[in-house]
This record gives C-alpha cells, structure tokens and sequence, in this order.
C-alpha cells in the first residue's frame, strides 16, 4: 500500500509539474527596489514569465539583513507560487550575524538555481579628500572615528569589516534597510562612504555622482579596469556576494526541477548575460544539489569571514 501511495504522489507531482504555473508567482525580494537583488530579480522573473506564461510579480520586502523576506518566505506554502531571489546575506551569512533566526538557510528552503555572483566597490563623493586607495586608507588612519560607512547587506558589512580589520583603520558604521539608502546618503554627505554592489556602483560612475576607490574582488574588474582592488593593497582581502532562486522547503521536486530548467536556459543566452553584465553580474548557475551543498560551505565561510573581521552577532 505505501508503495502505491509513493506511486500516487509521485504521478501528481509530475502531472502538477506540468501545468504549473495556472495563476501568478510572487518572486519576493528581501532587499528594497533598485537594489542589485531586486535588479536580478526582475531579469529572471521576465524571463521565467515569457516562458511558463503566468506573471511573476516581484515583491520587495527589505530589512533585517533580508531575515524578514526569508522567514516569509520559509513559512509559505511548498506549492511553487512563492519563491524567493536570495543572496549571500539571508542565505550564508545571517546565521553568524544575529544570534537567533526565525528561519534556517538549509533545513528551510529548496535550491533551485545560483543565478549569478557580483563584487563591491567603495564608493565616495567626487570631492573626498583622498584620489585613491592609498590615499583613501591614508586619510582613515589620520582620522580615526571620524568617517562613516553605511552598509544594507552581510556583503557590504563584512566588506567595511574586513576593511577595517586589515586595513587597522577606524570608522562608524550605520546599518541601512539596503544598499540604494546608504549611496543616497553618501551623495548627500550625511555618511563618508560605502561599500555599493557593482550593479549599482557602475550607475553612479557612469552619471558622475560618486567616484569608485578599489572593488572587493581579488583582481580588477573587467567592467571598471582603472578602478584597483582592495588586495592591491592589502594582500588576501576578497569578497565575493551571489544571488540564488529558492523556494519553501517541500516544494516538489518536479517543480523544483521545472524552475531550474527553465532558469539555466535563461542563463545562457546571450541577452540575459549582457544584462547580467551591465549589472556587475557574471552569469554563475548551479543546480539544486551544487546548491545546497554551495549554501552549506558559505555558512562556514562567512561565519569564519565574521570571526576574523570582529563581528558580533546582535
């Protein structure tokens, strides 16, 4: 009897798996509108519309580190119709940044597909006093507690961090709901600097509005070669964020399977790489299984990138 009831199960799922999706899918964000995230996110979600013909509507919901999004998300029904673009921050580093989660990455969620991986960039007024990152550093030491960093995500905390850490220089830190408020309030003066995901730090480039110092990848970026990495100057600095497509742990794995197909093939066409690039994203997929696995060794990473950079959970 189990063994027909297994069978049953199975032909369902596979028979739902194929008129999924028959109404519209909320692909919820955890990080605020015009963030790297929600950028990403919305590539995806056109092309997962054009191609299971039901609207996947994008749905914002930031604060906490991305903790508020993820525990909905985690509660939701297993069905396929709620899932969520995560990144590095809810997904990896979270568990080392607060001392009690309403969620867990692994147990809580199904991997679909790692979209993609993107690096930071500190950025600053035109008319800061230091021209480059020997400058930039130079000018932190002679000032200790006198400059301000904003930060909206684990990337860009662990990154001012470790800045701070091996750099042996100080500042202020001020927490925000995302990355898009700390570049407003960089412009503004209100903070000295932060560090911005590639998506958004390239924007502010090309307009003129803020000046790019060093990025967080461990050689130059092709997309901002006159722009030095951090490592130049101090040896073994790197930091690397990504996205992923997840959904509520039990989703079916027809379903699961379904969406991942259907993600990769976006993946690799060209288009959809050109946007990925015009957002300081490099096109990195993965399936469920390299996924899970992938999302177990970052816990350990960005635990042991907290450990070293002083971070204390709150």
């Amino acid at each position: 009897m189990r063994l027909l009831f297994l069978i049953a199960v199975l032909v369902f799922s596979q028979a739902s798996a194929q008129t999924y999706p028959s109404r519209p899918v909320k692909l919820v964000v955890p990080f605020p509108a015009g963030s790297a995230t929600d950028q990403i996110a919305r590539v995806i979600g056109q092309q997962l519309q054009e191609n299971l013909g039901q609207p996947f509507v994008v749905e914002n919901k930031p604060g906490a580190q991305g903790s508020i999004a993820s525990a909905e998300v985690a509660r939701a029904a297993p069905d396929g119709y709620t899932l969520m673009v995560g990144t590095n921050t809810p997904l990896a580093a979270n568990p080392s940044l607060f001392k009690k989660l309403s969620y867990d990455p692994v147990k809580d969620f199904a991997p679909i597909a790692r979209l993609g991986t993107i690096s930071f960039m500190i950025m600053v007024r035109p008319d800061f006093p230091a021209k480059d990152l020997k400058g930039f550093l130079s000018h932190a030491k002679a000032n200790p507690g006198k400059l301000s960093a904003g930060y909206g995500s684990a990337g860009s905390q662990v990154s001012q961090a470790l800045l701070r850490s091996m750099g042996k220089i100080d500042f202020i830190d001020v927490p925000y709901k995302g990355l898009p408020q700390a570049i407003t309030d960089v412009l503004g003066g209100q903070i000295s600097f932060t560090f911005a995901d590639l998506a958004n730090a390239l924007a502010q480039i090309k307009g003129g509005k803020l000046r790019g110092i060093a990025v967080t990848s461990q050689k130059r970026s092709s997309l901002a070669p006159d722009v030095p990495a951090i490592a130049e100057e101090l040896p073994g600095y790197e930091l690397i964020a990504w996205f992923a497509l997840v959904a509520p742990a039990g989703t079916p794995a027809p379903l699961v399977s379904r969406l991942h197909d259907v993600t990769v093939k976006s993946l690799a066409k060209p288009d959809v790489a050109a946007r990925f690039a015009a957002l300081g994203t490099d096109v990195a997929p993965m399936n469920p299984a390299e996924l899970g696995a992938f999302i177990r060794s970052e816990i350990a990473k960005w635990a042991k990138m907290a450990k070293e950079a002083g971070i204390q959970p709150e």
